[in-house]
């Protein structure tokens, strides 16, 4: 049996899941939702291998490469599952995922010899024994000087994946990588899958940190010292890492897959038949999920009549469907989508047409997360806003002023401490105050449980943006002094200000 190994897994959380929207959006993608179980599919991925125990490799803590927008929520998520990350590092931008890959790498740099496990965070593996097993037969496979990607068993002529064949067998369960093949047609797909010879490239990669290294520099030889750069010029940001945005606005953006697996000759591919999905579709997502003797999952406050084969899901209201078949209806607090599921693919136009529409409900959620907890808005319109808000236990707010807007406070359940202008006061349940415009305040949550509360808002301006933060502890930019800046005039409002006509598909 080859030496045991130090073995990293390195989860790469930068992916927006668009073809979920609704559910999924770019501040709250799909990997952080609970999409298939009670944990996230980002704590699904960190989970996989912890009940590891035995084997020839000793697990390590996780690296996780996600953007700035999310860094919170996934601080919060493997805190929750009780995983505390070797390393959280923040991207400034998307390059895809062979930078990403070499910044986990060039931090593992003084352990040459050491193993790291790429893994995309929003993959579901309903098999991870299977993992587990199929890890174990690649590990000696990498210590050999191979980079080993992890070949998934199809169970169909799928066209929405990339495929590998394999090649001359090596030692142990491995083999040789013949070549990659991007997304094939039907016909092709369905001779791949007939050969044996074909698997699915589920974006899995064990390797030595000090070969993938050095094949980087080989086949994409600006990537490892941009990156270096980056990683040198960066600096810690409370509990994450955050990568120097100016140097990595200059990594070339390239794959794993493209900038090293289809160029190197040291190539290998692992099968595992371990219950895969890249949960890329409300199709593939419905063929994952449980369904009732009709072939529907439904989710939330669901009545389905006459209905067939279908995903219904409400996270909001009673929401009823009749005489359906084959069809995609997913309801959130602001959005619904009704599809036919042989044209899910095409909820990724959707979303484009509302990016190019200045609509935030393609990118922003009702709830909007923040390190402190989150809000949602339940209702505005001239001159008001209301909402919800939840403060984590021991968690606060910015100190901050507004200008154009005052506040009522009112505690649900939880135990308030607020702070308004010179005074610092406790507000318990059913118990409220009131914040005037131009007032210095701060909402704390001193207690072992959540705070809930109404807020609600009134004035000339209600925008997100009218806000002067003087003090933060979650290193947001600050004003530094309650009487700095002069009042401002509020922006042009842009989330469903006017209804607007998208035109059809």
């Amino acid at each position: 049996m080859s030496k045991a190994a130090h073995l990293y897994p390195v989860i790469l959380s930068g992916g927006s899941g668009s073809r979920l929207w609704p559910l999924s959006r770019e501040e709250f993608p799909k990997q952080l939702q609970p999409l298939t179980s009670e944990r996230s599919l980002l704590q699904e991925t960190a989970l996989r291998l912890n009940q590891a125990r035995r084997g020839n490799f000793q697990l390590q803590a996780p690296i996780v490469v996600c953007n700035d927008a999310h860094r919170f929520v996934v601080a919060e998520q493997l805190r929750a599952v009780g995983i505390e990350p070797k390393a959280i590092i923040i991207e400034p931008q998307g390059r895809n995922t062979a930078p990403a890959a070499c910044v986990a790498a060039l931090l593992l740099e003084a352990e040459p010899d050491a193993l790291m496990l790429v893994m995309p965070s929003d993959h579901l593996v309903r098999v991870p024994e299977a993992f587990f097993e199929a890890v174990t037969k690649a590990v000696p496979v990498a210590q050999s000087g191979r980079l080993v990607a992890f070949g998934i068993r199809p169970t169909a002529p799928a066209t929405a994946y990339g495929y590998i064949k394999q090649g001359e067998a090596l030692a142990g369960a491995a083999h040789a990588v013949a070549r990659f093949v991007e997304k094939p047609d039907a016909a092709t797909a369905a001779d791949f899958v007939k050969s044996g010879d074909y698997y699915w490239n589920g974006g899995i990669f064990l390797w030595p940190v000090g070969l993938f290294l050095d094949e980087l520099a080989a086949c994409e030889p600006q990537i490892p010292p941009a990156c270096r750069v980056a990683l040198g010029q960066g600096q810690n940001d409370l509990f994450f890492f955050r990568l120097d945005a100016a140097a990595f606005a200059k990594v070339p953006a390239q794959s794993i897959d493209y900038g090293v697996m289809e160029r190197t000759n040291k190539a290998a591919v692992v099968a595992v038949d371990m219950g895969w999905s890249d949960v890329g579709s409300w199709s593939a997502l419905h063929d994952e999920a449980a369904h009732d003797a009709a072939g529907n999952t439904i989710v939330g406050d669901v009545v389905a009549l006459d209905t067939h084969d279908s995903y219904v899901r409400t996270d909001k209201q009673l929401t009823a469907v009749i005489g359906i078949k084959n069809a995609i209806v997913v309801v959130t607090a602001d959005a619904v989508l009704v599809a036919d599921k042989g044209h899910d693919q095409k909820v990724k136009q959707v979303v484009e047409r509302l990016k190019a529409a200045g609509r935030t409900e393609a990118t922003a959620q009702a709830r909007t997360h923040r390190p402190w907890g989150w809000f949602q808005t339940m209702d505005e319109g001239h001159r008001f806003k209301v909402k919800r808000l939840c403060v984590k236990p021991g968690a606060k707010l910015s100190l901050q002023k507004h200008w154009h807007r005052s506040e009522h406070w009112i505690v649900v359940t939880g135990v308030a401490l607020v702070t308004r202008g010179d005074d610092d006061f406790t507000l318990r349940e059913n118990e409220s105050t009131y914040i005037a415009a131009g007032t210095l305040h701060r909402l704390a949550n001193p207690g072992q449980a959540e705070l809930h509360m109404v807020e609600v808002q009134s004035g000339e301006y209600v925008g997100e943006d009218d806000i002067v933060r003087i003090a933060d502890d979650y290193g947001r930019s600050t004003e530094g002094s309650a009487r700095s800046g002069s009042r401002p005039r509020p922006k042009a409002k842009t989330r469903k200000a006017t209804a607007r006509n998208l035109g059809t598909l």
